[in-house]
């Protein structure tokens, strides 16, 4: 095994610091993967974590099929768990705790007490050759997860095994990572406290519905993003913050008195009048900014009602006037 020159050690604590600094856990997930593929040279890479006793594909990257379809690949496994035992390779490290290196997974040795599931590979029609696995520990020993790495690749694109100095890089990004999930997973929660809190307010601004708003702003503008070319560093950091920030995007109701939010008759002219003004009561929830998450947070909240013909509220913005995010907002608030 090779010593880490300064350059890779620089680099490293650089990508550490970027994690340190992610808040939503769908794109710390999806950094943690792009890092560890891209150190070892990987063609794809899955991060798993457990839930109800079993594994989850939490986040899936697969270069070669993402050349078939650029914005859906990762969906392909979404329906998918893996049980915790030896069937399949993740499944025993998640059992065991213990990282595996395997050069070909249609040649396994004789004997080990783990095996391969092709179920995926024909599925998917991939081709698994080469596999690092290691899992994500907790600092009190708590398995909590995985991560796979699969077909390290050279110039020509021919499948090669990985080695030790693999294996020291994806673990440097497990034992990071893990400590970044954990913070990523308090901040999630913190907003679903604050999404509830809504709904106890507006039975209609329910938790489901939140969430399903945060997972179509990031789908949009990442659909967007791609078609305008837009540099891949610059789409993940917005996304970081977009999800989050279009999950708030009405916690302004909370302001809203309970005879406008809980009434079942059309509103009044008065009452819809005072109803507008959460979008600017949610801003001010985010006035003392301390983040791009609080300053976007509050951008959302004001402007996710304007609409396109300047007919929108509460400062009758149009087209281009109404910023990015707001818009993009809108069309998910469905």
């Amino acid at each position: 095994m090779k010593t880490m020159d300064q350059p890779e050690a620089k680099e490293l604590l650089t990508i550490n610091e970027k994690l340190n600094q992610i808040q939503d856990l769908d794109s710390l997930l999806d950094h943690i993967l792009f890092e560890s593929r891209r150190f070892t040279k990987a063609d794809a890479g899955s991060i798993f974590l457990i839930k109800n006793n079993v594994l989850e594909f939490s986040y899936v990257q697969n270069d070669t099929q993402a050349k078939v379809d650029p914005l859906n690949n990762k969906n392909i496994y979404s329906y998918f768990t893996v049980p915790i035992d030896a069937s399949s390779l993740c499944g025993y490290v998640a059992l065991t705790g213990e990282a595996l290196m395997v050069d070909n997974v249609y040649q396994l040795s004789e004997g080990v007490p783990y095996s391969f599931n092709p179920q995926f590979d024909n599925f998917s029609k991939y081709r698994t050759g080469s596999v690092l696995t290691i899992p994500l520990v907790t600092r009190i020993n708590q398995i909590i997860g995985v991560i796979q790495i699969i077909n390290k690749k050279n110039d020509q694109q021919q499948t090669l095994p990985f080695n030790e100095d693999d294996k020291c890089y994806v673990s440097f990004f497990a034992n990071n990572a893990t400590i970044a999930i954990e913070r990523a997973r308090m901040t999630r929660q913190l907003v679903l406290r604050m999404t509830k809190m809504a709904e106890l307010r507006d039975p209609k601004e329910t938790w489901t519905h939140a969430n399903r708003v945060g997972a179509y702003a990031i789908e949009i503008y990442n659909r967007w993003a791609c078609k305008k070319g837009i540099p891949e560093e610059e789409i993940k950091r917005l996304k970081d913050n977009l999800r989050i920030a279009a999950m708030l995007h009405d916690v302004g109701k909370v302001a809203v008195s309970d005879l406008i939010l809980k009434k079942t008759s059309p509103l009044t002219e008065k009452e819809f009048t005072e109803m507008k003004k959460h979008t600017q009561w949610g801003a001010a929830l985010f006035a003392d900014s301390l983040s791009d998450t609080d300053q976007l947070s509050a951008l959302i909240a004001k402007t996710h009602h304007e609409k396109w013909d300047g007919t929108g509220y509460p400062e009758n913005l149009k087209a281009t006037e109404i910023p990015l995010a707001g818009r993009i907002v809108a069309l998910a608030d469905v």
